[in-house]
């Protein structure tokens, strides 16, 4: 068996309007420690951090009296910039991953293609505007920053909902578990899995 290199981050990231420090591991169990002055965002990155068995460490603030849209973001970027940074070269990694997740009426597939390049399409449709001070929307703004960052294709569908609560933690469990399959090594891939010889 190939020895590896660890795969970890820390990445920082300071404006006007936030700051954000985050470690990553990604050949983790699943610990995570997060400060994070939006509850709602913060649980769906517990939820994340133990789907995807990745251990992270997020201190986090910013502008929340003003809006939530500014944090949620910029956390997006950084743990995004952290997992490619994490991730290197990407030689030996499976690259593309995929989850189909219930949570009870809710019904997400996820699929992620680390390919170095960003996209996101996603097509939810909420059917409330918050999950008690968090505006669903916001949830767009921190995949899109996420993908963004990370450059990768990200893919979310709704295939059943009506509870914006479980399409959300549906929508974050999926891609924790994509983002496992994606990342995880297969001892047949040499070098990089595509034949630009390059991601």
């Amino acid at each position: 068996m190939t020895e590896r290199l660890a795969r970890t981050a820390h990445v920082k990231r300071a404006t006007r309007e936030t700051e954000v420090e985050l470690h990553l591991n990604l050949d983790g169990a699943g610990v995570y420690e997060i400060d994070l002055p939006v509850p709602f965002l913060k649980h769906m990155l517990e939820l994340f951090s133990k789907h995807a068995l990745v251990d992270l460490t997020l201190k986090a603030t910013g502008d929340v009296e003003v809006d939530d849209h500014h944090l949620v973001e910029d956390v997006g970027i950084v743990l995004g910039q952290a997992l490619a940074q994490a991730l290197g070269d990407k030689a030996g990694i499976a690259r593309y991953g995929h989850a189909l997740l219930p949570m009870d009426e809710s019904l997400v597939l996820c699929a992620i293609d680390l390919s170095g390049r960003a996209c996101l399409v996603d097509d939810f449709r909420f059917p409330q505007e918050r999950v008690g001070n968090f505006d669903v929307h916001l949830a767009h703004e921190f995949f899109a920053a996420f993908a963004a960052h990370a450059q990768m294709n990200l893919h979310l569908r709704q295939l059943a909902g009506g509870n914006a609560h479980h399409l959300l933690e549906a929508a974050f469990k999926a891609t924790a578990r994509a983002l496992r399959m994606a990342v995880s090594y297969d001892e047949r891939i040499t070098g990089v899995p595509s034949t630009k010889g390059i991601l």
